[in-house]
């Protein structure tokens, strides 16, 4: 069986759903899928909270929910590292391997309005602390959220990729990419897989491939698509009084059969 690292292929890349409990996490399994993650607004969400409101331990403990769901690889978005410093990054990343975590995200985001990102150098930093203490026992992912962040500046993401590559990092994610020009010269500026999120303006995955993209994640849009059929079966129910949704939710309930039997 290939490692969570070799399933990412140039060209053929690894589509990475993220399930955001148990539950969907089994019922991704049963669709076929090779690989999972986890979404930090996803599970934020089933806190009743805003994206960037969990803290480490919560994130690890959910993390080692969704590993002990399947028997898949799962990798946690591990936000920002739950530090500033490359220590404390470091100890996030040996957290995250001592629950069987197959890998791990680390963005460059800060958490702050006032400042954003972090400094390219203090970045390439706390990605080279969390490729140290990995080990290589797990596979970083190194992000640069300047898209996500009102920083539209393709040469900075590319020189930030870049640094992170330097430093270590298995897998790179720019979330916030949509044109095929900009995700190409992401791709052909670096040496390591590249992993773009599926936002609705960017490419479908059969161009993504052709870019050269190794693997496409969905973030947190399961889980908030999960919550958009809710509000359009409970809006029916109060407004209508029919059950129209009920043709979803065999469909729920049949692969919940499946999935749910272990």
């Amino acid at each position: 069986m290939p490692t969570f690292l070799e399933l990412h292929r140039p060209g053929t890349p690894l589509l990475l759903p993220n399930p955001w409990d148990a539950g969907s996490a089994r019922v991704l399994a049963a669709l076929g899928y090779q690989a999972l993650a986890t979404t930090s607004s996803g599970f934020a969400a089933t806190l009743g909270r805003p994206d960037m409101s969990v803290s480490r331990d919560e994130a690890l403990a959910h993390a080692a929910t969704i590993v002990a769901a399947t028997d898949l690889p799962v990798s946690a978005d591990l936000e920002n590292g739950f530090a500033d410093d490359p220590g404390g990054v470091a100890a996030t990343v040996r957290a995250a391997v001592d629950i069987g975590l197959a890998g791990c995200s680390i963005e460059d985001a800060t958490g702050r309005v006032d400042d954003p990102i972090y400094a390219a150098g203090l970045a390439a930093d706390r990605v080279a602390a969390a490729v140290d203490a990995g080990g290589g026992r797990i596979v970083i992912t190194a992000r640069a959220e300047n898209y996500l962040h009102g920083r539209p500046d393709l040469a900075d993401t590319i020189a930030r990729l870049h640094s992170f590559q330097q430093a270590g990092a298995h897998v790179l994610y720019a979330p916030g990419l949509t044109t095929a020009e900009e995700i190409r010269a992401v791709v052909s500026a670096l040496e390591v897989p590249v992993n773009v999120l599926a936002l609705a303006s960017a490419p479908p995955v059969a161009e993504l491939a052709k870019l050269g993209v190794a693997r496409v994640s969905v973030g947190g849009a399961f889980a908030f698509a999960a919550l958009g059929s809710l509000v359009e079966a409970a809006t029916e129910f109060r407004e209508r009084g029919t059950y129209g949704f009920g043709a979803a939710a065999k469909v729920g309930r049949e692969i919940a059969g499946r999935a749910f039997e272990r």
